[in-house]
């Protein structure tokens, strides 16, 4: 989907049909750390939403895709030998006098949407694994939970009041566990058990 209208000082391409930076086959070359793209602003705005990027893909046909697709790949060997390696790395920091008197998040992922039953398998948040066969990457998990800082946060999750009903359901008997999730902690394996009984 290459843009064939020139764009520059020279040129008027009010709507920027689209554009490109370097290709898989010739990507951009960069020898020293840095920003390669970069936007940067702050805003006095006392009400409404200021947002630095804004997308939105409308799909109208069959087609499948993403509004954003990231990839970080690391192809030499001892990556990250001082640092840290993220696919996207998503932060909200309240600093000095700053507070919050509505919702903060570092991330939110939402569903929703008007359609009565759209079907398909949904989810506000899938974690998938993508493991070549024969891997063993037994020090890996699909969620990861670390204080980095010196302070700590206390709680793993906060759920709705418990109901017979919902994500966070109270217990209608006395049900025996009959399977168990593994969870590391401090390099010891121990197991959250639930039931097939409700």
């Amino acid at each position: 989907m290459a843009n064939n209208k020139p764009i520059g000082v020279a040129y008027s391409d009010p709507q920027l049909d689209s554009y490109q930076v370097g290709t898989a086959g010739e990507p951009i070359a960069i020898s020293s750390a840095g920003v390669l793209n970069g936007a940067y602003a702050t805003t006095t705005a006392a009400s409404g939403d200021t947002r630095l990027n804004y997308s939105r893909l409308t799909f109208t046909s069959t087609g499948s895709g993403e509004t954003v697709r990231i990839l970080t790949r690391v192809t030499g060997a001892n990556g990250a030998t001082a640092g840290t390696i993220n696919g996207e790395h998503v932060s909200l920091a309240i600093n000095g006098a700053g507070t919050i008197s509505g919702a903060g998040n570092a991330l939110r992922a939402t569903i929703g949407g008007s359609s009565t039953n759209p079907g398909g398998t949904l989810a506000a948040l899938q974690l998938d694994s993508d493991i070549a066969s024969g891997g063993t990457w037994t020090n890996a998990s699909f969620l990861r939970v670390t204080n980095s800082g010196t302070g700590t946060l206390g709680n793993f999750a906060a759920f709705p009041a418990a109901a017979t009903t919902g994500v966070f359901r109270a217990a209608v008997g006395t049900p025996a566990a009959t399977h168990t999730i593994p969870v590391t902690s401090g390099g010891v394996t121990y197991y959250i058990m639930v039931s097939t009984i409700a």
